[in-house]
């Protein structure tokens, strides 16, 4: 096992060590590439990094695998959910970056340049931020490359995998929209948050990885690892926001099947008067939700992932 830190002579992120981890099989193989810590606070997509590259064994390997379990290091540490806290920029919003801008855009191009890149297939871990409870999925994208990533997606076995067309998409810049532009079949993975380091959620990402690996006929493991649950594949995320600011209450949970012109939450003023009823558009199921009462106005208040295809 090789261990270092990657560092870079862009000025916005010069001051950065990014722990960096790299295992060679003792067979031939492709290059696997697993990124977590994208939002330094989705903490059990880190712990599953670290925990996994040290249990595999290199002798049953074929290729090599790339891993860096923190790669918002600065996040990580100031405990700054969501954004960086140099520029308040959601770094999966900034792919594939920018040399000279500022720190997510440079740490964006570094990481496309230097790790997306030279890529044979990418995985990005993620959880549900501080303030997201969340029920485990995955993503791909629209690409040349989506069959492979469908598939990718399916090995890793959570229960919801949700397809992102390139028409109106619910977010732009990610890891896996870059990474298929290029040709790379890339997934995004989500299990665990609310700022919570859970042993369960950690255990979902880390069979998953084993999953994928064994899908990839990279690794396989003593035992078959079976999915949970059935893949129910869906077809785009739809994201709702309120439009008062106030007291935000769900009346619904994740995971929970829901039909259009379903209530979602309610989000009320201060005194405790409703002021907003937020009502699903779509057919589908909320794979996350926010969990903090405090709502501003035309805050993120759940990502629906959608049965029907627009």
């Amino acid at each position: 096992m090789e261990q270092r830190f990657l560092t870079s002579s862009l000025e916005a992120i010069a001051h950065l060590q990014i722990p960096y981890l790299e295992l060679h099989g003792a067979h031939d193989g492709p290059t696997l590439t697993l990124v977590a810590g994208v939002h330094g606070c989705e903490y059990t997509s880190q712990q599953a990094v670290r925990t996994f590259m040290r249990s595999l064994d290199p002798s049953r390997l074929g290729g090599r695998i790339r891993a860096v379990p923190t790669l918002n290091v600065d996040s990580f540490y100031e405990r700054s959910p969501f954004v960086s806290p140099q520029d308040h920029k959601n770094l999966n919003r900034c792919f594939p970056g920018d040399p000279k801008g500022t720190y997510s855009e440079a740490l964006a191009y570094f990481v496309t340049e230097e790790l997306i890149k030279g890529s044979d297939y990418f995985i990005d871990l993620h959880a549900g931020d501080m303030v997201e409870e969340l029920f485990r999925f995955t993503i791909y994208d629209d690409s040349p490359v989506q069959d492979a990533s469908r598939a990718l997606a399916q090995a890793y076995g959570f229960p919801f995998c949700i397809h992102q067309p390139n028409v109106d998409p619910a977010v732009t810049g990610s890891t896996s929209q870059i990474a298929g532009g290029l040709s790379i079949p890339a997934i995004i993975a989500e299990s665990g948050g609310r700022g919570l380091v859970e042993a369960e959620a950690i255990e979902h990402h880390l069979r998953g990885l084993a999953r994928a690996v064994a899908h990839l006929g990279m690794y396989e493991p003593i035992v078959p690892i079976e999915a949970d649950l059935a893949v129910r594949h869906l077809h785009r995320f739809v994201w709702l926001r309120s439009r008062e600011q106030g007291w935000w209450t769900p009346k619904v949970g994740v995971g929970q099947d829901l039909h259009a012109g379903d209530t979602v939450g309610t989000v009320s003023d201060l005194f405790g008067d409703v002021v907003e009823e937020i009502i699903t558009p779509v057919d589908g199921v909320p794979v996350f939700l926010t969990s903090s009462p405090a709502m501003k106005a035309d805050g993120l208040v759940t990502g629906i992932a959608a049965d029907e295809e627009r």
